[in-house]
This record gives structure tokens, C-alpha cells and sequence, in this order.
């Protein structure tokens, strides 16, 4: 039988490989062993049968995923061990993250025991040491106390799988150092851990020499791949232009200094005219190509997205070694058979997805066509095929586009990677032998991302840089990917203009919505916090923005903003901030940055900085309506004294069905005062525990009066106050309310006024995969 299916093509078993890969990564649990089994028969029948190669190939990558994964999964710490304390021996195997407060960094553990037992060994785990009086550094081998919990993330829809990453970087536990016990150094030698060390060497050197620079971290990210130097704001910028592919050293950059290596030592060696009869100048600059590679993504710590880089940089240059002309698809495809074989888990990544796709859509998009032009007419062409091409992958993956990625890029790329790039690795290598020189190296490449910076940052803030919508539907994906092949075909494919018809669906489809008298509510997964989102018909009320911790973390925006933007919500009717103290506020400045709010009702407006609006205190009577559901604040009531908790707004939000009930964090006065005076407007089918579940509050009267069907604790994993209390947990069961917390279930959604039965949505359930905490 003639080609395929008799003979699979390379790209083709490239995709069946990756197909089958990727099917592994959408089960809730991983099959059990038993399960390869089934591909013994099926490798028999396809050694007879050729066609059947392809669906073997597709069989041995779900079974190559899957042993890799449940390789992984089998290091776990005992659900027993979680809080308690433990003593690990073993190696800081990353460069350590350091601020005011903290130091973090990834452990590999050797030894794990309680006493005099030895425990099973939970292999890397992330720790935190807070107010180290030490200095850390990576390869160094330590005895220390901790406490550790099994991987738990925030789990929200549109939000970020922090368990996904934990994963995909094999930390199987997370935890602190316990500050007051004997920890100790153990070992401490240069030749452990050789590359890092010099890594953290350069980071010092580097942050030294630039001296706390605007884009030290940047230069820091370029130089040996670590990026937490880069300021939120600058990741902003970055991201808004889609230009932050230019901070990670991945396939462009290693490209980059592969391809310097090669044409310099091609360039030398073609000037020894007998040492190129022994070795032809294109093969050996092809070996220093190689070279220049492993060295820097050595220097970049091997990182993921460098091994990738690495992978498919060999392979390109592997093949002229080797003197052989080949078809660049099959280049890409041996190079997407390698990294996949390397490592299949790499498909959770989102660069894995969008560096292969770039790489596929330049082939395609230029391949196959007349004799081209001039150089900078090339040059914007390939830019606005990787615009238009990865545009489907980018709203499936975030959700959003640049829109101005096309002009930031045709200027950002030549002018980093020819520019900032090399004075950046120049500098860092002069820094060992002759500091100040390399010094004044590294701040020429700070001056030269300076130049660049005014232009990024002004695309950024254009009022139109990118496009955002919501999550487009699963059924969308497939046309998406034939609307871009056929609108990407040559200029004399006939109805092009067809691929603009099937691209429709993953722009115009939006979520769906409630029904006039329908208010849908979902309280989010904000930890240990408070936020809750309710949407009606044509309208959309948040109650609280949930915590803060620090520069880098705010709910606002890691949970309430991108949960509104994946379901289409740009624009808050009513924001409530119940009361001031931070894990019901600590968000508020981002949703208010970015998002449209009309309307903003607290009880503590002296703390709430809004320029573009009035704050507005809540009272008991203020009331509502939108779309056939009612809304009113049931308290503070008027005329009393309030502060802290005991000032909460509290909201009654009722539909021609059910009632929902937000009481912030009242505590046991609040709750007297209530019974006593707005007692008829206490009932409800959802409760959500005031203060959390502490034993502060939810007294067995006030549960009687709202007789909940359903009481929701807004609680974080393992919390450090043990909310919800157990007494108050029996207290709701006692009144025959059904319990759920968001630590468990992630964000919780019920559909009020719908017809049928109220019942809870959780995310954690519905959208669970086998890496995810149960």
C-alpha cells in the first residue's frame, strides 16, 4: 500500500506521538497499570497490519505520558505528614529567591524522617525560610525543620494552576523552614551543583554591576534565565505588546547565539584552506553552533523552555553536521519527537504549544512562494503570520492578543536579540576576569533595553494594545486550526477568504448567560480570604477582592479579574469591600486598575483610594434591583457604632426562587443585632459563613433564623487559624445545612432562580486533571 498509511511521513507520526501525549494530560486520574497491557495486542496487529502503525504510535505516546506522569505522582508526601514537623536532609537545587522577608527556594530531599523513623522520601519540595540569618546558596547540602503540606493550589476558572506547575517542575510538597529549631549546614563544597553556582555567582556579580538599574532583571533574565528580578509592572509592558517572549531564553535566543558561533567559526576556518580539506568549515561551524548552545542554556540552568530550545537547535544543526539536506517540516517534526521523548511532559506548557506553532506557521507561511523581496518586507511579513497564525492559541491559552505585537516585535526582536542580547553575555562573561570592564558592558545592554523601553511602554498604554474575550468554546478549536491553514495558503488558493469564516466562531462566541430573574453566584478560591462574584441578566456585582500577600500576590488580580474576563464580564455594576482588613480588600486596587466599576459601596472608605468614582458607604435599606433579582444591604444598620469585623456590609441578594446571604466577617454582636431587627430578612438557602467558620460568630440562633441549606466557608488550605472551626462545622450540620469550602472545591457556582433544584458547581471537580489535589 503506497504511502501513508502504510509508511507513516514523519511529520504525521510527529503529530500521532503528540496526540497521543496530549491525550493523557485531559484524564481526571491516571489509568491503572494494567492498562499497557491493551498495547501488546495492538503492537502485534500493527506489525501485521501497516495501517495501523499510526494508531500504535498514538498508543505509545499515551503510555510513554502516562509512565512519566505516574513516575512523578508516586513521590508523595503522606497526607498524615501535612503540618507536622519533619526534619529533611538534602541540596538547594535552585537558585534561592530572595526579599525583605523571606528566602525561597527548591530543596532536593535525601533523607526525610520524624524522630527517630525514616518517612518516605517526597523527592523536591519548595520551601519558604523566613528571616534566614544565613546565606544560601544553590548546591549547598542542609538538615532543616519544616513543615510541609502536599501541592495546593488556587483553583478558579480563568485562573492560574499553580498544582499544573508544581508538577511540571516535580515538586511533590511545599512548606517553611521552622526558624526557631537547630538547622544546620551540613556540606559545603564549589564543585556540587558547578553550574548553578556560578549561575548565583553571575546573579550577584550582575545585580552588583548594575547597581538596582530600571532593567537589571531583565539583563539578570537574558544573561542566565532567571526572571524574578523583572517588576510586575515591566511584565505588564511586556505582555501588553507581546513582547515577553524576549525575557525567556528560549528557541529565538539560543538560536541566536548558535547561529553567531556558526557563521564566526565558519568565517575562520574558511581562511585555513588545509585544515578545510579535513574538515569542511559549514560542519565544524555547525559543531561550535552546537557548542555555543549547551553553553548557554547551561548558563540559563537548563531551564525547560531552554532544554526544549536546546533540543530543536541540535537538531537543525545535527543535520548539517551530518551533511544532510532536509526538508524543513521534517526538521521541525524530528525536533517535536525528541523534546516530546525528552520530556512528554513538557506539553503542559504553554511555550511548548506556541514555540512549535511559530516555528510551523513561519515554514508555512513563507514556504511555497515567489521569489521574495527585500529583507525588512520579509522581515514584517513574518511578523503578522505569527500575529494572525498564533492568534487562535493565544485566546484559547489566555485569552488575549496584542494587538500591537506585530509593530513592538518588528522592532523589539532585531534590536534585543542583535543588540541587548550580546552586550548582555559579553558582559556577564567579562564579569569573572575583569569585573569593571564587564561592569560597563552590562550597562551599555541596561541602555540599550532604555532605548527600546519608551516605544514598548507607550504600544502598552495605547488604549488599544490588546484584544481580550472570553474563553472560546472547545468545539471552536478545530476550525480555528483549518481557518488559519487555509487563510495562510498561498495567494492563488482559491475562497481564502473562507478561513476568516471559520476563524469566526473562536472570536464571536461568547459564554452563556442568566436568564432575567437568574442570579448566578459563584464564591471564588481566594485562599485564606474572601471573593464572590454574582451576575444577573445584564449585570455584575463583586463582594469582596479577597488578599494581599506582598508585591507579587493579590487576588484582584491572580483570581477576581481574570475570572471576569473568562466569562466575557468587563464591567463591575456594584463592587462591596465589606470591611477593611486585608483578606477581603487586598484586591481592591487591581479590580479597580482593571476593570470598568460604576459603583463602590463599604464600610471603611477612608481606606479605598478611587480616583475615577465616589465611594459610598453601606448602609442598611440601600436597595436594588436588576433584571427581575433584588438586592439590598441589611447592614450596618443606622445610627450605631461599629468597627472591624462587626462593620460589615452585609447583602441579601433574592430571586423570585432562592436567597443568597453575604455577611462578611460579623461576629456574635453583629449577629444579636440582626436577629433583633431585620430578623425577616435573615433566610436564605446559601449562607456563606461569617467570619470564615471562626468561633466568633455563627451562633446557634442566628443559624436558626437563616436555616441555610447550604453554608459555604471561604477558607485557604491548611489555614493557619484551623477555619472553619469544627464546633462551628457541627453547628451547621446540626441544622441540617450541607457544608462546602473553597479550599476543597475550589470556586463554588450556584445558579439561583433557575429551574430545577439548587445545586453547587465546583471547579475543583468539574475541571480536575490527575496532577490536581483531591
Amino acid at each position: 500500500m503506497p504511502g501513508f498509511p502504510v509508511r507513516c511521513s514523519i511529520p504525521l507520526s510527529a503529530l500521532a506521538l503528540l496526540a497521543g501525549i496530549g491525550l493523557v494530560q485531559l484524564l481526571p486520574a491516571l489509568p491503572e497499570p494494567w492498562w499497557a497491557l491493551l498495547s501488546l495486542p495492538l503492537a502485534m496487529a500493527a506489525w501485521r497490519y501497516p495501517p495501523l502503525r499510526l494508531v500504535l504510535i498514538v498508543s505509545l505516546g499515551f503510555l510513554w505520558a502516562w509512565w512519566s506522569a505516574a513516575q512523578v505522582l508516586q513521590r508523595q508526601l503522606p497526607a498524615a505528614l501535612e503540618g507536622q514537623d519533619v526534619v529533611v536532609e538534602g541540596m538547594i537545587a535552585s537558585l534561592p529567591e530572595r526579599d525583605a522577608r523571606r528566602a525561597h527556594f527548591e530543596f532536593e530531599v535525601a533523607k526525610c524522617c520524624q524522630g527517630a523513623g525514616a518517612l518516605a522520601n517526597p523527592g523536591r519540595i519548595a520551601l519558604n525560610w523566613y528571616y534566614p540569618d544565613t546565606d544560601l546558596r544553590v548546591g549547598d547540602r542542609w538538615r532543616l525543620h519544616v513543615r510541609l503540606k502536599r501541592p495546593h493550589g488556587l483553583r478558579n476558572p480563568g485562573g492560574f494552576d499553580y498544582e499544573a506547575w508544581l508538577f511540571r517542575h516535580h515538586i511533590r510538597a511545599t512548606g517553611y523552614v521552622r526558624a526557631e529549631q537547630d538547622n544546620r549546614l551540613i556540606l559545603s563544597r564549589a564543585w556540587d551543583q558547578p553550574v548553578n553556582r556560578l549561575r548565583q555567582s553571575l546573579a550577584r556579580r550582575i545585580a552588583a554591576a548594575l547597581d538596582e538599574r530600571e532593567f537589571a532583571g531583565i539583563i539578570r533574565a537574558l544573561a542566565i534565565g532567571d526572571r524574578v528580578a523583572i517588576s510586575p509592572a515591566q511584565w505588564q509592558t511586556l505582555i501588553a505588546t507581546g513582547t515577553n517572549h524576549l525575557v525567556a531564553i528560549s528557541g529565538l535566543h539560543v538560536g541566536i547565539v548558535a547561529g553567531i558561533a556558526f557563521f564566526l567559526m565558519r568565517a575562520l576556518w574558511s581562511r585555513f584552506s588545509r585544515l578545510c580539506l579535513r574538515w569542511p568549515a559549514p560542519k565544524l561551524g555547525a559543531l561550535a553552533g552546537m557548542s555555543a548552545a549547551l553553553i548557554y542554556a547551561a548558563l540559563a540552568g537548563f531551564s525547560i523552555p531552554t532544554q526544549r530550545s536546546l533540543i530543536m537547535v541540535t537538531v537543525v544543526l545535527g543535520s548539517m553536521l551530518l551533511g544532510r539536506k532536509t526538508r524543513p517540516s521534517h526538521l521541525l517534526a524530528w525536533a517535536l519527537i525528541l523534546v516530546l521523548l525528552w520530556d512528554p511532559l513538557a506539553v503542559l506548557e504553554a511555550g511548548f504549544w506556541l514555540s512549535f506553532a511559530a516555528v510551523a506557521i513561519i515554514f508555512y507561511g513563507m514556504g511555497q512562494r515567489l521569489a521574495p523581496r527585500g529583507l525588512w518586507w520579509r522581515w514584517g511579513r513574518v511578523q503578522v503570520l505569527i500575529a494572525l497564525g498564533l492568534m487562535p492559541l493565544l485566546l484559547i491559552l489566555f485569552q488575549r492578543v496584542s494587538l500591537v505585537a506585530p509593530l513592538a516585535n518588528l522592532i523589539a526582536v532585531p534590536w534585543v536579540t542583535l543588540v541587548v542580547v550580546p552586550l548582555t553575555l559579553l558582559g556577564t562573561v567579562l564579569l569573572l576576569p575583569m569585573p569593571v570592564l564587564g561592569g560597563v558592558v552590562l550597562s551599555l545592554a541596561n541602555g540599550a533595553m532604555a532605548w527600546l523601553w519608551p516605544l514598548l511602554h507607550g504600544l502598552a498604554h495605547s488604549g488599544m494594545a490588546q484584544w481580550i474575550q472570553p474563553e472560546p468554546p472547545a468545539w471552536a478549536y478545530a476550525p480555528a486550526l483549518l481557518g488559519i491553514i487555509w487563510l495562510l495558503a498561498p495567494r492563488g488558493m482559491p475562497g481564502r477568504w473562507l478561513g476568516g469564516v471559520l476563524l469566526a466562531p473562536i472570536v464571536l462566541v461568547n459564554p452563556a448567560r442568566p436568564q432575567t430573574g437568574e442570579a448566578w453566584f459563584t464564591l471564588l478560591d481566594v485562599g485564606q480570604g474572601l471573593a464572590a462574584v454574582v451576575e444577573t441578566a445584564g449585570h455584575v456585582l463583586v463582594f469582596d477582592t479577597g488578599p494581599a500577600t506582598g508585591e507579587r500576590f493579590n487576588a484582584g488580580s491572580a483570581v477576581v479579574v481574570p475570572f471576569l474576563r473568562h466569562y466575557g464580564l468587563y464591567r463591575i455594576d456594584t463592587l462591596i469591600v465589606s470591611h477593611g482588613d486585608m483578606d477581603h480588600r487586598g484586591g481592591v486596587t487591581a479590580v479597580l486598575q482593571q476593570t470598568a466599576v460604576q459603583r463602590l459601596l463599604t464600610s471603611v472608605p477612608d481606606k479605598i483610594h478611587w480616583p475615577q468614582g465616589r465611594v459610598e458607604s453601606c448602609v442598611a435599606g440601600q436597595h436594588w434591583q436588576w433584571d427581575g433579582v433584588s438586592f439590598e444591604i441589611i447592614y450596618p444598620l443606622v445610627d450605631q457604632p461599629y468597627r472591624g469585623n462587626d462593620a460589615s456590609c452585609v447583602l441579601r441578594v433574592q430571586t423570585t426562587r432562592q436567597t443568597l446571604l453575604l455577611p462578611g466577617d460579623i461576629e456574635q454582636r453583629s449577629e444579636r443585632l440582626l436577629l433583633d431587627k431585620q430578623s425577616t430578612q435573615l433566610p436564605s438557602d446559601i449562607l456563606v459563613a461569617p467570619h470564615h467558620g471562626s468561633n466568633t460568630s455563627s451562633t446557634a440562633a442566628f443559624l436558626r433564623a437563616v436555616n441555610p441549606d447550604y453554608a459555604l466557608f471561604a477558607v485557604g488550605y491548611r489555614n493557619r487559624y484551623g477555619f472553619p472551626k469544627p464546633a462551628v462545622g457541627a453547628r451547621y450540620a446540626a441544622e441540617g445545612a450541607r457544608l462546602l469550602d473553597s479550599a476543597h472545591s475550589g470556586a463554588i457556582t450556584f445558579r439561583l432562580g433557575s429551574a430545577g433544584s439548587l445545586r453547587p458547581d465546583t471547579f475543583r471537580q468539574e475541571a480536575r486533571r490527575y496532577w490536581n489535589s483531591r
